[in-house]
């Protein structure tokens, strides 16, 4: 599919009737989100936090008539998803491996100093330029961005006119608004915080960034 992107309007339209509003919602907690460590492909289960904030982001989302839920193939996706489908009442999860996490490789399980101190070159293409980062022994941040735009317009394709959720990793929603607002620098690590939403609008594989979260959390 042909990629078109534009970037938010200062005061965005109404979704047509060929819009899929698409918000992605990153997971709750883990205890590796406490410790502040890449967890990449490790599959961590939720936290008590985590469930709670899976809980809230729910309750944010009841009553928009959800008709379909995606999550990424890691528990704690798969978890927050659940008590979000459930709170919905839509009976099945639609698991997509697009959404999964970054795969950090040698980083993974790592401090943010402590994956410095084993690439600093690397780590500092990483905080300042994702188009052209990559994880040692791991993902280029390039090819993540694309599956994730990729996954929106599948979304996007499917449910036109619908309100769907597609739950995620806080460094995969970062990487979709850089690819829409064409950030640069550190500006790009901009705060998702856990359990919290971003609303997208997909029309005919067009991705428009419509509301952001507030919040200070950038691990």
């Amino acid at each position: 599919m042909t990629e078109q992107l534009t970037v938010p309007r200062s005061a965005p339209e109404p979704a047509s009737l060929a819009t899929c509003r698409l918000y992605l919602v990153r997971h709750g907690t883990t205890t590796m989100n406490v410790e502040n460590r890449y967890r990449g492909r490790r599959d961590i289960p939720l936290d008590a936090q985590g469930y709670q904030d899976a809980v809230d982001a729910a309750c944010q989302l009841s009553g928009t008539g959800l008709s379909a839920v995606y999550t990424g193939p890691l528990r704690r996706t798969i978890a927050t998803a659940q008590i979000i489908a459930d709170e919905a009442r839509v009976p099945d999860l639609r698991i997509l491996h697009g959404l999964t996490n970054v795969d950090y490789g040698a980083w993974e399980g790592m401090t943010a100093a402590e994956a410095e101190m084993y690439d600093p070159t690397l780590f500092r293409l990483y905080k300042t330029a994702p188009a052209k980062a990559a994880c040692p022994m791991g993902e280029r941040l390039s090819d993540a961005q694309d599956r994730a735009i990729e996954a929106l317009q599948l979304i996007g394709g499917r449910h036109a006119g619908e309100t769907v959720v597609g739950v995620t990793h806080a460094v995969m929603i970062r990487l979709v608004v850089a690819r829409l607002s064409g950030a640069t620098g550190e500006g790009w690590r901009i705060p998702v915080g856990r359990g919290s939403l971003s609303l997208f609008h997909v029309t005919d594989g067009r991705i428009e960034l419509h509301t952001l979260p507030a919040g200070d959390d950038v691990d």
